[in-house]
Order: structure tokens, then C-alpha cells, then sequence
């Protein structure tokens, strides 16, 4: 993989992190540049599911303008935050299976929950159930806040997941992609 650090000196929004210290698992849910035909409706279908699972739920509302209706104390909004800062902080992390967001995941060691959109998306929701580092995946026009809470549920509480998760980080902070892609262009 080749990836960025966060922008130097970046810090979370106001509240992020008292959010993320308070107890119980929290997990992290955006679908990046995905455009959704119903935000609100998407946000409160993924704040059903969090609080259905048992988890309170960081809430990256990206290019879809993904945005709870209602304020409530268990969900927390933000348009982005770098995946590098929030992941390892998180349980788990809900996404659409982007490579970038699939290989956020892996090196932050926690397992994925897939909600695949189009194209490659299903490739790499299947790779990381293959690695045994998130559930089968829903897609999309499957979704459904029950469907979404039983995976979360096993993401969270699997601690094989998670240790295997963790493994696939360790072996991952060992790489050097970018340098590989140098050596190979030169």
C-alpha cells in the first residue's frame, strides 16, 4: 500500500476525542465519495445499527453529505477525519471497500465491516473476510440496520478478528510500499 500521514499539526474537531475516550466501544462509518440517493435516511439507518450493536458511532458524512437528522449523544458527525488519526482509536471501521479505506483499516488493525457499492468494492470486501479481518460484506441495496448491527456485533466482539487484525498491521508496518514503487520505477 502506499499511504499519507495526517497533514502535519492536524488536530481533531472540538469534542472528537472526549467522544472517543468515553467508555464502550465506538465504531467509525462513512462511505467516502459514494453519492448517496438518501443521506439522512443513510445516517439514520447507520445510527440504528450502532445503536442496535451496542456501539457509539463516529459518523464521516465525506462527498455524500451523510448527516444525522437528530442530535443524539451516541453519534458523533464530522465530515472527515484522517483515517491514519481515527481508526486505531475505533473498534471497527464501516466503509464501502475503497482500496485506500480497505488499506487504512489493515494498518490501523482493526477489523472492517464492507457495505460495497460498485466495481472493485466487492473484490476487496471479499479479500479481508478471506484474511478473517471482517464478516461477509452487505451490499449496499441490501443494507439494512439489522443486517449492519449483526455484523458490527462481530466485528466488535470478535476478539479472533481483532487479533488477526492486529497480526495483519504488525506484518503491514514492516513494508515499505512506496519505497518498493520507487525501487521498481527507477
Amino acid at each position: 500500500f502506499w499511504t499519507l500521514p495526517a497533514p502535519a499539526g492536524w488536530q481533531p474537531p472540538p469534542g472528537l476525542a472526549e467522544f472517543l475516550a468515553r467508555p464502550g466501544p465506538v465504531v467509525a462509518a462513512g462511505f467516502g465519495s459514494m453519492p448517496q440517493d438518501d443521506p439522512a435516511g443513510l445516517a439514520a439507518l447507520l445510527a440504528e445499527a450502532a445503536r442496535r450493536a451496542g456501539v457509539r458511532l463516529v459518523l464521516l458524512g465525506g462527498w455524500g453529505k451523510v448527516r444525522p437528522v437528530d442530535d443524539t449523544p451516541d453519534v458523533f458527525p464530522v465530515d472527515a477525519v484522517p483515517h491514519d488519526w481515527l481508526f486505531p482509536r475505533v473498534a471497527a471501521a464501516v466503509h464501502h471497500g475503497g482500496a485506500g479505506t480497505c488499506a487504512a483499516a489493515v494498518h490501523a488493525g482493526v477489523p472492517s465491516v464492507v457495505v460495497p457499492h460498485f466495481l472493485d468494492q466487492r473484490f476487496w470486501a471479499d479479500r479481508l473476510w478471506q484474511a478473517g479481518v471482517a464478516p461477509p460484506a452487505v451490499r449496499r441495496k441490501a443494507l439494512t440496520a439489522g443486517r449492519l448491527a449483526d455484523r458490527i456485533r462481530t466485528a466488535v466482539g470478535g476478539p479472533d478478528m481483532r487479533r488477526r487484525a492486529a497480526a495483519m498491521a504488525a506484518g503491514l508496518a514492516r513494508e515499505d510500499g512506496v519505497g518498493r514503487a520507487v525501487d521498481a520505477l527507477e
